[in-house]
């Protein structure tokens, strides 16, 4: 026993302690951070790195776009994925096994990102908010986790249900939706880190700079810092005036990857426990 409490804290440090070096790398004063050292505790407590990060035009708009797409495309996704489950666990719906197949295809065989393009903007969505939320509401795996947690429900209650003269919707609204709560938590919580942490669709299918999500300028930020290749827009006065503030461009760099991973781990503690029944009771069983 002593041997497997031994081994999850080493996982435990090995994994938690570069999220926290960083953490604590954010706070330290800029002209101390230079000389390295820096462990656990920052030597020489500082926000200006904050302060210059928060001030920023670029970084805050991100930010609003970022959780915008979070909080409409989540519950959206969960919204279709769920209506899909619900049908596809439905023995009676005609072609199922079909349908079931169609949708498993597209998770081994995909067209390409020229295709995507094509097709993206063919239908009006290159350089809107759109193209965050439309090509995201169908997830395949998690369909197939939700479709299975229900096709294990009861029968007998929707049946029950029917008999009350209730119809599929009513059913699904007031009795599925209800108790695969935890199944849906679990995908919600998936597809909202997804959107959160989404930065490759904002770098290439929008040009408008307020469109541009938070993980974008962050990727912008670490790439301009580190190539010292700067521009005339907001990120470039950001990265010009570390040389006028006590900021460096590592404490910078470290402050924005903070701003942009805090917000979404502050939602885990509040639906850990449907995380860990939804994982539970909606795996695949053999």
């Amino acid at each position: 026993m002593a041997g497997i409490y031994l081994i999850l804290l080493f996982v435990l440090v090995i994994t938690f302690y570069p999220f926290w070096n960083i953490f604590v790398l954010s706070l330290n004063s800029a002209s101390d951070t230079v000389r390295g050292g820096i462990t656990f505790w920052p030597r020489e407590f500082s926000l200006e790195s904050y302060k210059q990060i928060l001030q920023d035009r670029e970084i805050i708009n991100g930010l609003k776009v970022t959780f915008l797409r979070t909080i409409v495309g989540a519950p959206l996704t969960v919204l279709v994925i769920s209506l899909l489950a619900y049908s596809l666990s439905k023995k009676e719906l005609l072609g199922r096994r079909w349908i079931g197949l169609f949708f498993v295809f597209t998770m081994y065989f995909g067209g390409g990102l020229i295709p995507y393009y094509m097709i993206l903007k063919s239908v009006h969505l290159i350089d809107t908010f759109s193209v965050y939320i439309i090509p995201n509401l169908m997830n395949v795996f998690f369909m197939i986790i939700v479709r299975t947690f229900m096709q294990d429900l009861p029968a007998e209650v929707e049946e029950s249900a029917k008999l009350d003269g209730a119809n599929d919707l009513q059913i699904y609204w007031r009795i599925v939706m209800p108790v695969s709560l935890p199944v849906l938590v679990t995908i919600g919580l998936f597809a909202a880190i997804n959107q959160w942490n989404s930065w490759f669709d904002s770098y290439v299918f929008t040009y408008d700079p307020d469109l541009k999500t938070l993980q974008a300028v962050l990727v912008k930020i670490l790439n301009q810092f580190q190539t010292k290749e700067f521009t005339n827009d907001s990120t470039a006065q950001l990265a010009n005036s570390v040389k006028r503030i006590a900021v460096s461009s590592d404490t910078i760099r470290m402050a924005a990857t903070m701003v942009a991973t805090l917000p979404i781990i502050m939602v885990y503690p509040f639906l850990q426990r449907y995380f860990v029944k939804g994982m539970t009771l909606g795996a695949v069983k053999s």
